[in-house]
């Protein structure tokens, strides 16, 4: 999986190296993302008592060939999440690539779609390592809308894991307890600002 990666990596970095066309376009993005746990509308219900309870954020690189009205984007992301379970808090730091596919409905506004997947890179729960994740990688779907302003764009969408990614740990401070599970690949609205370059 680590190869598959770095080979998406290497061909991101190469359409942005060699791109000399008008249909491949190359950028870079930033954003939030909030991630749930159990019961989307209930984790939104919760975000907005505590609205950084489960923010994160995202960087990274995408590229953007375009025909006509449909246009194909690869990106490659670091992102950092945290989720909150029972008021511990899980952090996840990963590698994400989208590869969407995506139409421009009118005038500046388009939709996409496409799988997206996940490389973990490091994840801990309120101090504690977790060592004992049932895949580093994974594969999940993306569903959103944007809006193309020149070179600056703005796209919101929501990000679901095709199955549930469990870490498992042990909570040395409370005895008598078996090992406990969070789930690594929650589903997460994500905003991003991006740019052409």
């Amino acid at each position: 999986m680590k190869k598959t990666l770095l080979t998406a990596v290497f061909a991101l970095v190469s359409i942005a190296a060699f791109s000399q066309n008008d249909l491949v376009e190359i950028g870079v993005k930033a954003g939030l993302n909030y991630s749930a746990n159990g019961d989307y509308f209930e984790s939104i219900g919760d975000a907005a008592r505590d609205p950084d309870r489960n923010m994160g954020y995202h960087l990274g690189l995408f590229s953007k060939i375009g025909v006509s009205r449909i246009y194909f984007r690869p990106e490659l992301m670091y992102t950092k999440t945290k989720s909150d379970y029972n008021g511990d808090k899980f952090d996840i730091s990963k590698l994400d690539m989208p590869l969407l596919v995506g139409i421009k409905i009118i005038g500046p506004l388009h939709v996409f779609a496409g799988p997206s997947f996940q490389y973990i890179l490091d994840t801990e729960f309120d101090g504690i390592s977790i060592d004992d994740i049932e895949n580093d990688f994974s594969v999940g779907a993306n569903i959103g809308a944007g809006v193309d302003l020149g070179k600056l764009g703005i796209d919101i969408r929501y990000e679901r894991g095709f199955n549930s990614n469990e870490a498992t740990f042990i909570n040395t401070n409370i005895t008598n307890l078996g090992p406990s599970r969070v789930d690594a690949r929650p589903d997460q609205l994500i905003v991003s600002l991006s740019l052409t370059l």
